[in-house]
């Protein structure tokens, strides 16, 4: 750190470097990826490729975060911190809690409550098909309309998957948030 608690020109550079990373990282996912593959690969491959890709994802977007805040929360005592400095703290706290939610706790279960569902959409023949493809009434309709289990186990995954898009969401917002305040007060960087 320089004179006068501000951090020093290479913590700068750390900090907007991993600040901008990671949010462009869960631009990418959330908004290009997910909807490319899931458009793209059959719905089985799809999830296997979900499964693998969001732990290593969930647990950048924590290290990210984590950084972040070893880099913020030293910079000036806590007395004298102003709106914003409190706000950035703040919105990196939240960061860190909701990507670690989903690396810790929302990420496996919701990974567990798919492959349930891919195990009954194997035994019923589906799964192989890329979304959209089908012809006629929907397959999985049926499936949920002719088997309460399934059903459960289709409401039990969306229910996580639901969660962790909301925090993954929260995430994105958060470090966006940081992002453009960074951005207006470029004079001060």
């Amino acid at each position: 750190m320089e004179e006068g608690g501000t951090p020093g020109g290479w913590i700068k550079v750390v900090h907007l470097l991993v600040l901008s990373g990671a949010w462009g990282m869960q631009m990418w996912v959330t908004f290009v990826s997910g909807f490319l593959l899931f458009r793209n690969l059959p719905r089985h491959t799809f999830g296997l490729v979900q499964s693998k890709l969001f732990p290593f994802y969930f647990y950048i977007s924590t290290g990210c975060a984590f950084i972040n805040l070893c880099i913020l929360a030293p910079q000036r005592a806590w007395a004298q911190l102003t709106f914003w400095d409190a706000s950035q703290l703040g919105l990196q706290i939240l960061s860190l809690t909701l990507a670690a939610v989903n690396a810790h706790w929302l990420g496996p279960r919701t990974t567990a409550a798919m492959w349930a569902l891919q195990t009954v959409e194997k035994e019923r023949g589906l799964g192989g098909e890329v979304p959209g493809s089908h012809q006629g009434s929907d397959p999985y309709r049926q499936l949920r309309e002719k088997d309460p289990k399934y059903s459960a186990l289709r409401q039990h995954f969306f229910r996580y998957h639901g969660l962790s898009s909301l925090c993954n969401l929260g995430c994105l917002l958060s470090n966006g948030l940081c992002l453009g305040g960074l951005a207006l007060g470029l004079q001060t960087l």
